[in-house]
């Protein structure tokens, strides 16, 4: 079978699932109770990705998909819209929003592509309810994407530091306040504090061309990597990680470091 054959087999599976006398489960579900399965699937395609095995991300693609038509098939039920109009969607923004590829629109390369992408989008926005250069990040999003996605749709905007420099020396400010907070201030101070000198890092990432999320994720690999080495190390000599002094932690660690 091609792929819209297999699609519609798909789509079909889905409707007998849903339908009298099908599937008991998924015949009770809605679009609130499905909803974590999406954000799961998604994760399991990125991680699929990573590991880089195309097998894996073949099978985690096809349960992404799954939550889609899912979805629309709920939707069709209540006549509010289906899988056809969830594609017909997607096919006019693509062609709308590639006017150098379906129309006249000419373009020198990829970075005059996403400024016409915003101008776009902006035109969009004025026609819909909220008219903001930051509209359309979900607030849903995970806190550091969400930050990422917000300073590069200011930065789109014309609000930004010029170069990595300004960005640097706004973490420095940022951490000195915090810094401050934690001498004079209560929790709510400190957290704020926080919250500025991570948002500051996230922009400053944007300006070095890396991904806050995935910068991230890579750190917190390494630490579970060392620590578990260093667990490793006190299994061998019955010892445990609470009765360690500082620098026997410190050594332990820095061993750890240098087996990477």
């Amino acid at each position: 079978m091609d792929a819209g054959e297999q699609f519609e087999k798909l789509v079909g599976i889905m409707h007998r699932l849903r339908a009298p006398g099908g599937c008991p489960w998924d015949g009770e579900q809605s679009h609130e109770s499905i909803k974590p399965y999406l954000i799961e699937e998604a994760y399991e395609v990125l991680e699929a990705i990573d590991s880089q095995d195309d097998k894996e991300l073949c099978a985690e693609l096809g349960d992404l998909l799954l939550q889609v038509v899912f979805h629309a098939e709920m939707a069709s039920e209540t006549d509010r819209f289906g899988i056809a109009d969830v594609i017909q969607s997607i096919c006019d923004k693509m062609v709308r929003r590639h006017p150098h590829v379906f129309g006249d629109t000419e373009v020198s390369g990829s970075a005059e592509v996403l400024q016409n992408w915003s101008k776009i989008k902006a035109q969009e926005r004025r026609s819909s309810g909220d008219k903001s250069a930051l509209a359309g990040v979900p607030r849903a999003m995970p806190a550091l994407l969400r930050a990422h996605r917000i300073g590069e749709k200011a930065s789109h905007a014309g609000f930004d530091w010029p170069d990595v420099e300004g960005v640097i020396a706004k973490v420095h400010e940022e951490l000195a306040e915090l810094e401050q907070a934690i001498a004079c201030e209560g929790p709510e101070r400190i957290e704020a504090e926080l919250g500025d000198l991570l948002f500051a890092a996230t922009s400053a990432a944007r300006h070095l061309g890396v991904r806050s999320e995935d910068a991230l994720d890579k750190a917190t690999d390494r630490f579970s990597t060392r620590f578990r080495a260093m667990e490793a190390q006190l299994n061998s000599s019955d010892q445990e990680m609470g009765s360690l002094s500082d620098d026997e932690k410190n050594r332990l660690w820095e061993e750890a470091k240098s087996q990477e």
